[in-house]
């Protein structure tokens, strides 16, 4: 395996440095330190065809568009939804940056995705680091956050968080990569053909906000049930698609286990995410511009639309601030992990 540095672009006066990370099977991913993205994942197919299966954008200036919907992006302090934008912890209230309407999405208007952090490339693995201050977003205590992004020989791209608090405060840190194994560019049409398996037996039930209303409910007999493989463009076409959690089978503080797998039958590529988070995202694209838009032009000049990609952010639950017995918060020095296997 081999990494290489060069600069991407600057953001106020910081530079914003790009990793490119090869190994012997003609797999590439590029790292960028502005949110701490991956921009690139360039993978054969059986044919020995390589495609760059995430969406993103050819140049910096790209992703600081305002619709960038945080493609490749870590997700923090807090990922996924906190509902009315505040929570309360030790009775103190605390109100985070509403950008969702009354809610938080993904830490606020200025979250992990839109920062440029500091790197250390050590053993060919990548360490970015990030100092959120107290107060930032609205969320108490000075948090330290240590992303590190590992290619190996394998085909695996491995992602770790640690992140230290000076004060309790919730902490939910996910990766946002936008797949399509049919190759970036496929759209739909290539989204369609995928086959889906996901490792759980619920899912957390939402209101119209899409914000939890604290019941866990079963996939049985619904359109959410992946624990047998399923391929997903008639149930997107049947739904409009899926912007749910997933509580994965996974006893609590577990070594990772198998998350999803996700094949394109075609192209014979397949995803398979590990973790060691109680659950997951699965993201259809829902919200990116309908066919026909050029609101969102990609790499290569692709137009990218809605249910042309998919996510699947392993994460704590959404919201869980606000629900009695899930853990989310994290009392000083007390360190918060997240370990994750693409």
């Amino acid at each position: 395996v081999t990494v290489v540095e060069d600069e991407y672009g600057t953001l106020d006066k910081q530079i914003v440095k790009r990793y490119t990370f090869s190994n012997a099977n003609n797999m590439t991913a590029k790292i960028i330190t502005y949110g701490g993205r991956i921009s690139v994942i360039r993978v054969p197919d059986v044919h020995g065809e390589v495609q760059d299966v995430v969406l993103g954008f050819d140049n910096f200036e790209g992703y600081l568009q305002q619709n960038d919907p945080y493609f490749g992006a870590v997700l923090g302090r807090v990922a996924n939804r906190i509902g009315g934008a505040k929570f309360t912890l030790n009775g103190v209230q605390y109100n985070v940056t509403p950008n969702m309407g009354p809610n938080q999405l993904h830490g606020g208007l200025r979250g992990f995705d839109k920062v440029v952090w500091d790197s250390y490339l050590h053993n060919k693995k990548l360490t970015l680091s990030y100092v959120s201050v107290d107060g930032e977003e609205g969320f108490p205590g000075t948090v330290l956050t240590q992303v590190t992004y590992e290619l190996t020989p394998e085909n695996e791209l491995i992602f770790k968080v640690k992140a230290t608090t000076t004060k309790p405060t919730p902490i939910n840190i996910a990766n946002h990569a936008y797949f399509n194994l049919a190759g970036q560019a496929s759209g739909s049409d290539g989204l369609f053909q995928h086959v889906v398996y996901i490792n759980a037996d619920q899912y957390t039930v939402t209101n119209n906000q899409s914000i939890p209303t604290g019941e866990l409910a079963s996939v049985a007999d619904t359109d959410l049930d992946f624990r047998t493989p399923r391929q997903v463009g008639p149930l997107i076409q049947k739904r409009g698609g899926y912007d749910n959690n997933y509580c994965i089978n996974i006893d609590r503080y577990s070594n990772p286990v198998l998350v999803s797998r996700v094949v394109h039958p075609e192209s014979g590529r397949y995803l398979e995410i590990y973790s060691d988070q109680p659950g997951v995202q699965f993201y259809t694209g829902n919200n990116l511009p309908q066919a026909g838009s050029d609101d969102l032009i990609g790499k290569g000049r692709v137009n990218y639309h809605q249910y042309g990609s998919f996510s699947l952010e392993t994460q704590n639950y959404p919201d869980a601030v606000n629900h009695v017995g899930v853990r989310i918060l994290f009392n000083a020095f007390f360190l918060h992990k997240h370990h994750k296997v693409y």
